[in-house]
Parts: structure tokens; C-alpha cells; sequence
């Protein structure tokens, strides 16, 4: 019996120094190898941040570009889904809101032609990214707010898709603060 609970407390001490010491340190070395030394990778408009590129953002007027819903509001600290399933009446009604929302903003668009993304959250809910065809369909929104030409706009985001990795992994996408950023930029 002495020799069990000796074996099992000197286990509990190494996996307790493993887990609660070793571990967290090569995480936050590895983090410091990362862009941004791993606090975040922050877009800077005239030297002041104004987001991190690498965390979704809350865009809700016209003349910007809409991310993908959040089921955390876009808290990094919070980050999760809703944890409720297709089926469930809430998540439902959630989901019929937002595509309202969304056709009401973007006059013209058939409820068909929603990307799913852009009514559904992603699994953490923080995605920074949308596809090009989300991008897309906001683009007469934004032109007609801006007062700008829609080719103007579809080049804009032409030049901020990024290709799949190594040209096969993933689908093409846009990080939508990136895209922000540059359409305040057009003149």
C-alpha cells in the first residue's frame, strides 16, 4: 500500500510540474516565435491599433465590409459557439434575424444568395475572415454608401484574397479588417 501511494504521489508531482510548469513555458516560447511575438497581430491605421487582424471584428454600418456573426460579441476572452443545433428553435430564430437583417441592408439580395457564413458564427466565433462570395454581395451596399463605383470595390477585394495554402489547403479567403482598412483608404 505505501509503495502504490508513493508511486502515485511522485507521478501527481511530475504531472503537476509537466503540466502546470514545462507546458504553459514551450507555449509561450513557441508564441514568441509568432508574428506579433504572441500578444496578437495588430493592424495600425497612422501608428495608432485599430484591431487585431487575427481576431474578428464588429462591423454593423453600411460603408464597411460585415464579418461573420459572433456567438462570443467578437470577445477573445470568451471565445466559443452558441453550442445549440440546427434544430433548436433559439438558434433558429437567431439565424432567420440576422439573414432579416442582412436583406434589409442589402437591398436586391435574394435570401438564397446569403453565404451561410455570413448568418452562421464559426466555432470560436472570433474568425476574422470571410470568403471572396461574401465579400461580394456587400459590395452594392457599400458602393451605394460610399459613394463609390462597384468595380472600384471588386478590385479592392480582388487584391485582398488570399489563395489557398500552397494553393490547396483551405478555401480562398479576406480578412475582413484588412479590407476595412484599405476601403478607408480609397479616395
Amino acid at each position: 500500500m505505501k509503495k502504490n501511494l508513493s508511486i502515485s504521489l511522485r507521478l501527481t508531482l511530475v504531472m503537476i510540474v509537466l503540466c502546470a510548469v514545462v507546458y504553459p513555458l514551450v507555449i509561450a516560447a513557441v508564441g514568441k516565435l509568432t508574428p506579433g511575438v504572441g500578444k496578437g497581430q495588430t493592424e495600425k491605421v497612422n501608428g495608432k491599433v485599430v484591431g487585431y487582424s487575427n481576431v474578428g471584428q464588429k462591423f454593423t454600418q453600411d460603408k464597411y465590409f460585415w464579418g461573420r456573426p459572433s456567438a462570443a460579441d467578437y470577445n477573445a476572452a470568451g471565445s466559443a459557439g452558441s453550442n445549440k443545433g440546427p434544430s433548436n428553435p433559439d438558434y433558429l430564430q437567431l439565424v432567420q434575424d440576422r439573414i432579416n437583417s442582412f436583406l434589409v441592408h442589402n437591398p436586391g439580395i435574394r435570401k438564397e444568395d446569403i453565404p451561410a457564413e455570413m448568418v452562421t458564427a464559426s466555432g470560436s466565433g472570433l474568425d476574422p475572415h470571410i470568403s471572396p462570395a461574401s465579400a461580394f454581395i456587400q459590395v452594392k451596399r457599400i458602393a451605394a454608401a460610399r459613394g463609390l463605383a462597384e468595380e472600384k470595390i471588386k478590385s479592392l477585394v480582388d487584391a485582398h484574397t488570399e489563395a489557398p495554402l500552397a494553393g490547396v489547403f483551405g478555401p480562398s479567403k479576406i480578412n475582413v479588417l484588412q479590407l476595412n482598412i484599405a476601403l478607408d483608404e480609397l479616395k
